[in-house]
């Protein structure tokens, strides 16, 4: 199982969870990330990340609730009774300049009163230099959440669980077959 390495909050997010009572949600954010087995090559760029995100995703699927939004907004959220919403975004698979987009869709759902707090999902900077070429890392995520002013969020860093063959990678930038 992944693990968890590292938890960084801001702006009042632990106190804001326990009194909104989204201490549970948080603990199914947790439950996304540390629910199936990560075994990477320990090798520099060795690893894809689409079958990362994937049982991710299907993690928060299999807790039930959260809402999914493909792009152009926050990746899952999810209401508790009490009508108080979390909303995350899973980096584990862009570019590491996107954090600076999820920040940005997080601040507005949070304007909007969409969620009462956040939550950022990134590998820690020991997982990512074994992940694809730019992947974003907790040190990333630190950088632009430390930009942002008043925005309850917390980053949540995981590492893989040991070492296995490479995650495979897509194959991009595929040319026309000239056969």
């Amino acid at each position: 199982m992944p693990i968890i390495s590292t938890r960084q909050s801001f702006n009042g997010f632990d106190q804001k969870i326990i009194r909104l009572k989204l201490t549970p949600l948080i603990a199914e954010v947790e439950f996304s990330l540390t629910r199936f087995q990560l075994l990477v090559k320990e090798e520099k760029h060795a690893n894809g990340t689409q079958g990362l995100r994937k049982a991710i995703d299907e993690g928060f699927s299999e807790a039930g609730g959260w809402s999914k939004l493909s792009s152009g907004g926050v990746d899952w959220t999810k209401t508790n009774r009490d009508g108080r919403a979390v909303g995350v975004e899973v980096q584990v698979s862009g570019r590491s300049d996107m954090l600076a987009v999820d920040v940005l869709h997080l601040s507005e759902q949070l304007r909007e009163g969409s969620v009462d707090v956040c939550v950022i999902v990134v590998p820690d900077d020991d997982l990512s230099k074994f992940l694809t070429d730019r992947t974003p890392n907790f040190s990333t995520a630190l950088r632009h959440v430390q930009r942002a002013k008043d925005l309850p969020i917390q980053i949540i860093a995981f590492r893989h669980d040991g070492t296995g063959p490479a995650l495979p990678k897509i194959k991009t930038n595929l040319g026309k077959d000239t056969a």
